[in-house]
């Protein structure tokens, strides 16, 4: 029996493998709490090995990195995609474009000091050139993309400083952003910002000012949510009609609730940005506004 011993402890060991190491977060939000990306679709993942094969094949190809380095933050990677936009500055150091995604991806990750440097440093780059359209990683419906780069960089430079709770900052960044392009895509997602900007800093004119251009028969392509939220704030929705039955995205709800902090009632913006968060997809630009908000200003 005593023979058998270590024979029978080696199998014991071999049936009760070690336990993995925990999950290393892929964020970390405001408010302390780790944050974990769900596991990617079959489809997604076809996608971005296609992007990644591309790149191998084609390393010295910018267009592939950024690419690569898109896909790679769609899956949930966040750090990855992070360092896969570095490498390309490395190597490309005057390219807007890897300054832009990654100043997005540091947004996402909730490094706002390092997303405000990486836009306005973008911003410098795009001085005196000619705007350009943006090819979008998750085409629309109609495969048409609403966004060019001089836009985007100066929309999500907005995102940062807002999220940051610098309220003149982010206005001048989204009256830039307003001025790259005139498609009703491009003004109803930026009315929607500077709306709420000019209300959380009490300009309540101003705030009505930026909605005169918005109609219902708006030709909008993608940015239904923005769309639908400025018909809101000029009073052409009612709550009812955006929230429903609790299935509107993360955008509308934080706008609700962000309006409702607006007029005074902190109490409701506090309860619906609580349901956001438990619900919404902590990746969303609406998510990370609500969190921002909570942590300032303790809704």
């Amino acid at each position: 029996m005593k023979r058998l011993l270590p024979l029978l402890l080696l199998l014991a060991a071999c049936q009760s493998p070690e336990p993995l190491p925990p999950a290393q977060p892929d964020a970390i939000g405001f408010d302390g709490m780790e944050l974990y990306s769900p596991e990617p679709d079959s489809l997604l993942m076809e996608r971005f090995r296609l992007r990644e094969a591309d790149f191998r094949a084609n390393p010295d190809d910018v267009d592939a990195l950024i690419w690569y380095g898109r896909f790679t933050a769609y899956l949930g990677n966040y750090d990855e995609a992070l360092a896969i936009y570095s490498s390309g500055i490395d190597r490309w150091p005057d390219d807007a474009r890897l300054y832009r995604h990654r100043g997005h991806r540091y947004i996402t990750t909730r490094q706002l000091d390092a997303a405000i440097a990486d836009f306005e440093r973008a911003a410098e780059l795009i001085e005196g050139t000619e705007n350009e359209v943006e090819p979008d990683g998750m085409p629309n419906a109609l495969g048409i993309p609403v966004s060019t780069l001089h836009g985007n960089i100066f929309y999500h430079l907005g995102l940062a400083h807002y999220l940051n709770q610098d309220m003149p900052a982010a206005l001048a960044a989204y009256e830039k952003s307003l001025a790259a392009g005139n498609t009703p895509d491009n003004v109803v997602s930026n009315t929607h910002w500077l709306y709420t900007i000019h209300r959380r800093m009490g300009h309540e004119a101003e705030a009505a000012a930026v909605l005169e251009p918005i109609t219902a028969d708006m030709d909008i392509i993608e940015n239904h949510a923005y769309h639908q939220l400025a018909l809101f704030y000029k009073g052409l929705l009612t709550e009812a009609d955006l929230i429903g039955e609790g299935s509107a995205g993360d955008a509308i709800r934080y706008g609700v609730a962000a309006w409702h902090a607006a007029e005074g009632d902190s109490a409701t913006a506090r309860s619906q940005m609580e349901r956001l968060m438990q619900e919404g997809a902590w990746a969303s630009f609406g998510y990370i506004a609500a969190e921002a908000d909570r942590v300032a200003y303790g809704w």
